[in-house]
């Protein structure tokens, strides 16, 4: 339980741990999801979340036909953006610094929760959030994650292996949203995305969101 995952520790919860990462490489923090996802299975960590901000970064899901680019990968790699192909649901998303990404790690029969149920937790978690700092969200049927009014803020995109998830969800706080001119988000067309900023008008303290953020967690899967 002592063990520091990233810069430096949010909360220990037994039996729930949520780590923030600070600003981390993607490819880094995949890696990291994979042996804490192997080690849990094992059990030997408790459930654990990782919070983290990425570096810009453009992730392609499992599903083929919804990783869409909307420019070549060399050109991507001149502005700096990474592109990486993943396995989890969903298809084209994008990160970068200002947006909030959280990644559990947990076992999904020990919580007694069944995949839909447990993207709904999320989803619940998500719009707690965004209520919080201003912004009303709600579900869409069938697109897993958050949107206002016809603008999604917040992406899904999850995994699970022998009752163990990983991956998770990303909301748009400040982050800026013209990476998303890259990519058809989710692989649907003509989607508008939005952040909390562009909402409110308001800067947040990252800091702060990551705390609000950290006791959700814990009160929806403790």
């Amino acid at each position: 339980m002592g063990e520091k995952i990233g810069n430096r520790k949010l909360k220990i919860a037994n039996p729930l741990r949520v780590c923030d990462c600070g600003l981390a490489d993607y490819r880094e923090v995949l890696q990291q999801q994979h042996e804490l996802r192997e080690k849990r299975r094992r059990g030997e960590i408790p459930d654990t979340v990782l919070i983290v901000e990425h570096p810009a970064v453009i992730t392609l899901g499992a599903r083929q036909s919804a990783n869409k680019l909307q420019t070549s990968r060399s050109t991507l790699a001149k502005r700096r953006i990474d592109v990486v192909d993943i396995r989890r649901g969903g298809g084209t998303t994008a990160h970068n610094p200002g947006q909030l990404v959280f990644y559990p790690i947990l076992h999904l029969q020990e919580l007694d929760l069944g995949i839909s149920e447990y993207i709904r937790e999320l989803e619940a978690i998500g719009a707690e959030l965004l209520q919080q700092l201003g912004v009303r969200s709600r579900r869409q049927k069938g697109f897993p994650g958050l949107w206002v009014d016809n603008r999604k803020i917040a992406s899904i995109g999850a995994r699970v292996s022998k009752f163990v998830t990983c991956h998770g969800m990303a909301i748009n706080i400040q982050n800026d949203l013209s990476i998303f001119d890259f990519v058809v988000p989710c692989g649907l067309d003509g989607v508008e995305m939005t952040s909390v900023l562009k909402e409110t008008g308001r800067q947040n303290s990252m800091t702060h969101v990551k705390e609000k953020l950290s006791q959700l967690l814990i009160r929806h899967f403790w």
